[in-house]
């Protein structure tokens, strides 16, 4: 699906580059044609410079996806969920992130998950990186506990897994 949006814009290099932006960050666009997260709005200045753009580029792009029937109920409805993994280890949680051997193969979440819980561990986010928007994609998993020995060789063992880092 993300591949058909940025598909999109294939023609113009400058607008495919803000709306992956806009992707990976979660932002929305809303029905005046300025960029939001979770509803607050983002000037189109903050956004040109985060992707090193113009401004006229941001909003151009912004109206562009409103055109599209096929995007604007995306955009419309795109909300930002907070990545606890900046501030798990200050919250006393535990990360655990998984790099897969192949990102596109099924199965890796379910069966990390199955591990911890077989181990009563309780999960407070799974965040997975896009294999489009991620040179690196990754599974990050945080729990509320230290993790009990043995854990962490399970899910290296596990034949989706390249490397387990802590």
């Amino acid at each position: 699906m993300w591949s058909d949006i940025i598909h999109l814009f294939a023609d113009s290099p400058s607008q495919s580059r803000i709306v992956r932006f806009l992707l990976e960050n979660g932002f929305g666009v809303n029905e005046k044609g300025r960029i939001t997260c979770n509803g607050i709005e983002i000037s189109a200045t903050a956004v040109a410079k985060a992707t090193g753009s113009d401004r006229r580029v941001v909003d151009s792009t912004a109206q562009r996806i409103l055109s599209l029937p096929e995007l604007r109920g995306i955009f419309l409805h795109m909300r930002a969920t907070p990545d606890l993994s900046n501030v798990a280890e200050a919250l006393g949680f535990t990360i655990i992130t998984v790099l897969p051997k192949n990102a596109s193969e099924r199965g890796i979440v379910g069966a990390a998950v199955r591990i911890l819980s077989e181990h009563l561990l309780s999960i407070r986010q799974i965040f997975v990186t896009d294999p489009q928007f991620s040179e690196e994609p990754k599974l990050v998993i945080i729990i509320e506990e230290p993790l009990p020995n043995g854990v962490i060789e399970k899910i290296r063992a596990l034949p989706q897994v390249k490397q387990v880092i802590l």
